[in-house]
């Protein structure tokens, strides 16, 4: 299967762009016009420069408004294209799109169409060219696969096939099954895209809001295994038009691109065995089991500040590594690891963004099948040297230049070797698991996570929803595991102004900004809390008169969530509770949750607990005096 990408999709010029995607793997290029009439090379220049980085030339685009014109702009189409078949043929070029007409002069007319594209395969043969027909979604006559595979099919010349687009199909909600019915070698070309759901403008939402298959909401697989079915044999290749990916960095860009489509291949392979997709076999989609840790990085002061902060919350601290200045922290089911180190990764870490979470490792159903994936799916591996007594445990690169660590049952005994710990905590103060954790980044970063986390493992995401900060917007994407044992919440910052924008400045990128813990019982929880000395989040008294009027609640229960700081909500599968921890001098916090059925992660107490944050240490992102 060979793979390939427009150059349209990424930013830079065409040699930055064409270093990126020969660096992330790719076969070939759709080579866009506009980005060859920009380069000051000459046609057999750019060629030559394309074969030089190992990528080829899969498709030359776009060649517009050409079908169903009257005279005299009907000749001048074909004196046009003549001029496109010699810049082709400089390029090394086999294979050009025409995209169905929008022009004003144009004719309708299925057999008009395929009268002129029949002559235009002519010309194309005779210099040992393709045409590649495509429906634009938005196109005057032709806007339907349906209708541009009827126009080659009545032009009937073996240099004339389809190109199919999962954007022109899914957008306009058209059956991508009806695609099995098109003979898979009159397919010369597939284009894929997904994008989310937006009620807006076809050609608007095409040319501005276009993602990577697996980060917005098109049923892409489905349509690639119609694809496959049909016998199709050629490229697999990206046409994303995004205004975030034209601003950001090719690289990553590409990079995603690329882990997109091994993903996605992957997914149609395996719900389509029959069709024999040529790729490397790789493991599934690795099932996570739960969260074995979470690490900090931290020394000196800080460090004692947040041992403090973990004995108030009721964890005790069970271990020490048996060479190691590093510390293990315990209750119930949920270990903190507490990293004093100044020469390995955590010290460094620390260096960048001081007391952060630097790792989190996860319980996952096969820490090799978990690497194999990540690895085929270019993510980078992590490795330092081990001390005395730390065992090899697989770890990959995360955000922020984080670790995440992978353990499978054959790690069981990790905490007896290296902590002489036991596998399970005191019950301290009722807290039993990791619930989820909170990772803030800029908002051009969520699309790239929610892919990197959505390809590697079986996860199902949430809407994407606005958390309102006083100074501005926050987006937040949840992701949980297929299992429910794991919980992710992406928080986009646009603003250096936000809670979380300036926890992302002021700590120089640390990954992660909260973590939350389950509680069978919030007020029990609550109780053992306050004997302990924990100082939670201040909530007005407003906020508890305001859920009389939304909820109804037991008096008892109301005042004990009003003396204990309880935040409250619900939905349709139940309740949720939330208490905060004050937030640390870096703007890092706690929070602890019960459950009831619920499903979502408590968003409309947001605002309320970024005001009441903000009220305890900033103001408009600026430092109180």
């Amino acid at each position: 299967m060979k793979t390939a990408i427009a150059t349209v999709s990424i930013s830079g010029t065409l040699t930055e762009k064409l270093d990126a995607i020969a660096e992330a793997g790719f076969d070939g290029i759709e080579i866009f016009e506009q980005d060859f009439i920009t380069d000051t090379g000459s046609a057999r220049d750019v060629g030559n420069r394309i074969r030089d980085k190992g990528l080829e030339v899969s498709l030359f685009q776009p060649f517009r408004d050409f079908e169903g014109l009257p005279d005299p702009y009907r000749a001048k189409a074909f004196d046009r294209a003549e001029r496109k078949f010699d810049l082709m043929q400089q390029l090394g070029a086999e294979l050009v799109l025409v995209c169905s007409s929008v022009h004003a002069k144009a004719l309708g007319g299925i057999d008009r169409a395929a009268d002129d594209l029949r002559e235009l395969g002519e010309r194309a043969a005779a210099r040992g060219l393709r045409i590649g027909y495509e429906a634009l979604a938005w196109g005057r006559y032709v806007n339907d696969h349906r209708d541009a595979w009827e126009i080659v099919r009545r032009a009937d010349h073996p240099n004339v096939g389809v190109i199919l687009d999962s954007f022109h199909t899914l957008g306009r909600g058209l059956d991508p099954e009806t695609i099995r019915r098109i003979p898979g070698d009159r397919i010369f070309f597939v284009q894929l895209a997904d994008a989310p759901k937006i009620d807006m403008d076809l050609l608007y939402w095409s040319r501005h809001f276009r993602n990577m298959p697996g980060e917005g909401d098109l049923p892409v697989t489905d349509f690639m295994r119609a694809v496959m079915a049909a016998g199709y044999t050629g490229p697999v290749s990206l046409e994303i038009f995004n205004d975030q990916f034209r601003g950001g960095s090719a690289r990553a860009v590409a990079r995603d691109g690329y882990r997109s489509l091994i993903a996605l291949m992957d997914d149609v392979r395996r719900a389509e065995p029959a069709v024999g997709i040529d790729l490397p076999a790789i493991p599934s989609r690795q099932s996570i089991e739960g969260t074995a840790f979470v690490e900090f990085a931290t020394r000196g002061a800080e460090g004692d500040a947040l041992k403090a902060q973990l004995t108030a919350l009721g964890f005790a601290e069970t271990g020490r590594h048996v060479s190691k200045a590093v510390s293990l922290w315990q209750q119930g089911d949920i270990r903190f690891v507490v990293n004093e180190e100044t020469s390995d990764f955590a010290g460094s870490a620390y260096n960048m963004h001081g007391t952060s979470v630097c790792d989190v490792g996860l319980m996952v159903s096969s820490a090799a099948d978990t690497m194999a994936r990540a690895a085929a799916l270019g993510s980078k591996p992590f490795a330092q040297a081990p001390s005395v007594g730390q065992l090899d445990i697989p770890a990959i690169r995360g955000l922020g230049g984080s670790v995440l660590h992978f353990l499978d049952d054959s790690h069981a005994d990790v905490w007896q070797a290296e902590f002489g710990a036991t596998r399970a905590g005191p019950a301290g103060a009722g807290l039993t698991t990791v619930d989820h954790v909170a990772q803030t980044m800029t908002y051009d970063e969520m699309l790239s996570w929610s892919l990197f986390y959505g390809s590697l493992f079986g996860m199902t995401k949430a809407p994407m929803v606005d958390v309102v900060d006083p100074d501005g917007l926050v987006r937040s994407q949840a992701l949980g595991a297929d299992t429910g044992a794991f919980r992710i919440t992406l928080n986009g910052a646009e603003t250096h102004r936000t809670l979380a924008g300036s926890f992302l400045a002021d700590s120089f990128g640390a990954p992660v900004q909260h973590i939350a813990l389950t509680t069978d019982d919030i007020f029990a929880t609550a109780d053992a809390l306050a004997e302990k000395g924990f100082a939670a989040l201040p909530i007005p008294d407003n906020y508890y008169d305001d859920l009389v009027s939304r909820f109804d609640l037991p008096a008892e229960d109301l005042a004990r969530m009003k003396q204990h700081q309880i935040l409250y909500d619900v939905d349709e599968d139940g309740a949720f509770y939330q208490l905060y921890s004050r937030p640390a001098p870096n703007g890092f916090f706690f929070e602890i949750v019960q459950r009831t059925g619920y499903q979502g992660y408590g968003a409309p107490n947001a605002p309320f607990r970024i005001a009441a944050q903000k009220r305890l240490g900033r103001t408009k992102g600026i430092p109180v005096e």
